[in-house]
C-alpha cells in the first residue's frame, strides 16, 4: 500500500511539475509565431487596390476581401475607395458614424493575411 501511495504522490507532482513547465514555455512560442507572421507596409498594401486585388489594413492587420467583395451587402463601389488603403476608418464608422458589427469583425478574421509592418 505505501508503494502505491509514494507512485500515486511522485505522479501527482511530476504532472504538477511538467504543466508549470509548459505554461512557462507556452508564452515564448506564441511570440514566435506573431514574429514569423508576414508583414506588409502600407506601400505593399497600396499595391492591391482594385476590386479584384483589394487589400485594406484595419488596426495594425492587413486582410486580402478580394473573394469577400461581391458578398458584402453594400455594392462593390462603396468598397473601392478602401481597397489599397488604410481602412480603420471605414471598417469604425461605415462611412457615416457607425461600427461594423460583432459578427462582420469575426467575418473579417477568415481574410486576414498579416499585419501591418511598423
Amino acid at each position: 500500500m505505501k508503494k502505491f501511495v509514494y507512485s500515486v504522490f511522485i505522479a501527482f507532482w511530476a504532472s504538477v511539475t511538467t504543466i508549470a513547465i509548459l505554461n512557462g514555455v507556452a508564452p515564448e512560442a506564441s511570440a514566435d509565431i506573431e514574429s514569423a507572421e508576414s508583414a506588409y507596409t502600407l506601400a505593399e498594401v497600396a499595391e492591391h487596390d482594385t476590386l479584384d486585388d483589394c487589400w485594406m489594413a484595419i488596426e495594425g492587420q492587413v486582410y486580402d476581401f478580394s473573394d469577400y467583395i461581391e458578398q458584402h451587402p453594400t455594392p462593390p463601389a462603396v468598397l473601392e475607395p478602401w481597397c489599397g488603403k488604410e481602412a480603420t476608418e471605414g471598417m469604425r464608422t461605415k462611412g457615416y458614424g457607425r461600427d461594423h458589427s460583432d459578427r462582420a469583425w469575426q467575418m473579417a478574421k477568415a481574410y486576414r493575411v498579416g499585419r501591418l509592418a511598423d
